[in-house]
């Protein structure tokens, strides 16, 4: 049997290997019937799961907040999942999923939990053309089983869900947060990767107040092309690619390529060694940073704040 500490050391070298596990789980059904549709959330992002305890409801709550628990002594805001996502429970909020993310912590409220798969991110394709809501961001494909066939899920992009539960935290006045604007040399750009709509739209309104000319793609393999072609571009022009881009800002989770694997590609690479990267991401913990320095980023910088952004582009920029 299996350390506790084992287990968390095989789930860490997990990012070696552009893997990752997706904690899979049910909602409930449309107004139609039983039908019930699989959803999935990375481990990483899960810091516990529990049965339903009892929920204090807040008076004047939003939409879709069902109140506030007491977990350890700890009081932890209750998200209507299914609500948010317009399906029924057929048999009850039962299980609660503790969630880390941006350094806050909530709680989702879903119906059951099914089980935890372990996925190559080639696994999971971008839902941006095939899901209309906004809250999917990918579909992992699930192999097939002696228990099931092959299945899809669908990974919650919960970056926009919590944006559209607290619309008033867009309210930050970036140009104030960014501070004065900054140069890159003539031509240069930010190479900048998300596949969250909403993380995109964020991260480009504060590079447009910082001044700084950006390319945006929306995966890590598309960031990894999109820097080869722009080398291969600078040098039939006598050029390098670092008179070309001046720094890579990069998400962890995305599909097709993670940003632990894009990272450690450009780090690996002679072509782009020295290339700043920086990691952008919402998965916040100790455990994540340290993987941030096991691939060499130059820095790691939680979502979202433009300040806290600003201030680690600027360090690496004018170094």
């Amino acid at each position: 049997m299996k350390s506790v500490q084992q287990e968390v050391d095989e789930r860490s070298n997990l990012t070696s290997n552009n893997k990752f596990e997706l904690l899979l789980f049910r909602l409930g059904g449309d107004d139609g019937g039983d039908h019930s549709e699989l959803f999935g959330i990375n481990v990483f992002k899960i810091r516990e799961i529990v049965a339903m305890p009892t929920i204090t409801k807040v008076a004047g709550a939003p939409e879709h907040v069902l109140g506030v628990v007491n977990l350890r002594g700890q009081i932890i805001q209750v998200l209507d999942l299914p609500g948010i996502t317009g399906v029924k429970p057929r048999t009850g909020l039962n299980i609660m999923l503790v969630t880390e993310f941006a350094r806050t912590t909530q709680a989702f409220a879903v119906e059951s939990v099914e089980e935890i798969v372990r996925l190559d991110w080639s696994q999971v394709m971008s839902a941006e053309h095939s899901a209309g809501s906004g809250m999917v961001t990918s579909i992992a494909r699930l192999p097939q089983t002696d228990e099931h066939p092959p299945r899809l899920a669908q990974v919650l992009d919960v970056e926009t869900i919590l944006r559209n539960l607290n619309p008033e935290a867009d309210n930050e006045n970036i140009a104030q947060a960014v501070g004065e604007k900054m140069k890159l040399k003539p031509g240069a750009v930010i190479l900048a990767a998300d596949d969250s709509v909403v993380a995109r739209a964020l991260i480009e309104q504060g590079l447009d107040a910082m001044g700084l000319p950006f390319v945006m793609t929306k995966s890590g393999k598309e960031a990894w092309d999109q820097l080869n072609a722009i080398a291969a571009s600078a040098e039939a022009e006598g050029k390098s690619v670092h008179d070309r881009v001046a720094l890579v800002l990069t998400d962890l989770e995305m599909p097709e390529m993670d940003g632990f694997t894009l990272t450690r590609n450009i780090k690996s690479n002679p072509r782009f060694g020295d290339m700043p990267v920086v990691i952008h991401s919402s998965l916040s913990g100790t455990t994540n940073e340290e993987h941030v320095k096991n691939v060499r980023a130059d820095a790691y910088v939680a979502k979202f704040s433009a300040e806290d952004l600003s201030r680690t582009l600027r360090s690496l920029i004018n170094r």
